[in-house]
């Protein structure tokens, strides 16, 4: 008999327990109707506290109500980001309890306010963005991927929040799911011209929306755009937050995990360049990028990397010639003029040495004279470079004063008073 008393108690107190959460639930909804946040806020709290021993469909039930609730409170301005990422965790802990027990009741029936929180989320990272707070809006990218992660771009903007936060452990848990999921990013916008307005407009990804803009003739002039992948950045990113973190073994390791999955990612190449560059190996700089260049041979900005890298190991010959290929490819490219303007004005210095350890017998002023030739022949060869470096960027400062040096060296008063003017 004592057996079956304690087993009668047993079920006694459970049921006790579950009309408690039951009434809980029930004061939760009642207290919704009333706009008076403290009396939601004191509901939330209570029926929190007996949700442990619950069902699985009191849970649901339960987290869906305080989804709606705190995504409401934000809706009216009341502690906008603290609920809405209170409301984000609720609906993620329904969606985790409905998946688990194989129902879907409540997370069909959140599915609209999921998509007016997600809107709410990303354009509060936003804010936060915009007001330097950057480890708050990677927290709510964070959050909107956790409730669709059919969209990773979110987790991707998130790990980038991460990044500009120095948040660099986030950054690479959030990299680390990118990784695992291999995503990419890569896909296409696509474009269509408004007949309302005659202005260009987005449809994103939407291809079937932009195609039947154009078919029911509100759109004209479709134009698709091609999102390259991003997987070569993901890896790189990965592999120079551990840079950052001064694990520098760990580091090579990934990028040549990257290297491997992404072989021809010239971008990928080129971070794993510049690893090297900091380390101040620039034999193995230059090796690599020697690689990026092959594959890529009409990227100028790859010429001028094997330009640096040339000087460094002091090739100074094939310096220039490699500046030159970068301005052959793109004779815009201001800074390949610059350097190969140094590059001749760098051996002044020998010449200005031996001038000042001459004597003052023939020999030595014959020498002095052929030595004041050489000296105006390289500056003559420098000054066309250094004008298209200024003609090309009027910002370089250090162009324009070493151009002044040289017109006041070779007595070009004209050229040296008018580019004084202008500085």
């Amino acid at each position: 008999m004592k057996g079956k008393t304690v087993i009668s108690g047993i079920a006694f107190m459970m049921a006790l327990s579950t009309y408690a959460q039951k009434d809980q639930i029930k004061a939760l909804e009642k207290a919704m109707k009333n706009p008076n946040p403290s009396e939601i806020n004191t509901a939330i709290a209570n029926a929190e506290g007996v949700m442990a021993n619950a069902t699985d469909a009191e849970k649901a039930h339960f987290y869906f109500l305080k989804g709606n609730a705190c995504l409401d409170m934000a809706n009216k301005n009341i502690d906008v980001s603290k609920n809405l990422t209170a409301a984000s965790t609720a609906y993620q802990q329904m969606k985790t309890i409905e998946k688990t027990s194989g129902k879907n009741k409540y997370t069909l029936l959140a599915q609209s306010s999921i998509t007016d929180l997600s809107t709410k989320l990303v354009n509060s990272a936003i804010e936060d963005q915009n007001k330097g707070k950057f480890a708050d809006g990677a927290n709510k990218l964070h959050s909107v991927y956790e409730l669709d992660k059919t969209k990773p771009l979110n987790l991707y903007y998130a790990a980038s929040f991460a990044v500009s936060g120095k948040d660099y452990d986030k950054a690479l848990e959030y990299y680390g799911e990118l990784k695992r999921i291999d995503y990419s990013g890569e896909g296409n916008n696509y474009y269509a011209k408004s007949v309302l307005n005659d202005r260009e407009e987005s449809f994103g990804d939407n291809k079937t929306a932009r195609d039947n803009a154009i078919k029911f003739k509100t759109h004209t002039n479709p134009r698709d755009e091609k999102i390259p992948s991003k997987r070569g950045e993901i890896y790189a990113n990965i592999a120079l937050i551990l840079m950052e973190q001064g694990k520098v073994d760990e580091a090579k390791n990934a990028f040549a995990e990257a290297r491997k999955a992404n072989p021809d990612d010239v971008s990928l190449i080129i971070s794993e360049a510049n690893l090297y560059y900091n380390q101040g190996d620039f034999v193995t700089y230059k090796k690599i990028i020697e690689e990026a260049a092959a594959k890529n041979p009409t990227n100028p900005e790859l010429f001028y990397n094997l330009g640096v890298a040339a000087i460094k190991t002091n090739d100074y010959k094939q310096a220039e010639a490699y500046y030159l290929k970068a301005i052959e490819l793109n004779p815009k490219y201001g800074d390949a003029y610059y350097n190969i303007a140094i590059l001749k004005i760098d051996a002044d210095a020998k010449i200005v040495e031996e001038m000042n350890s001459l004597g003052n017998n023939a020999k030595d002023n014959a020498r002095y004279n052929v030595l004041k030739g050489e000296r105006e022949k390289l500056f003559k060869e420098a000054m066309p470079y250094l004008e298209k470096a200024v003609e090309l960027n009027d910002t370089n400062e250090e162009a324009k004063k070493t151009l002044l040096n040289i017109y006041s060296m070779l007595d070009m008063t004209d050229k040296y008073k008018a580019l004084k003017a202008k500085m």
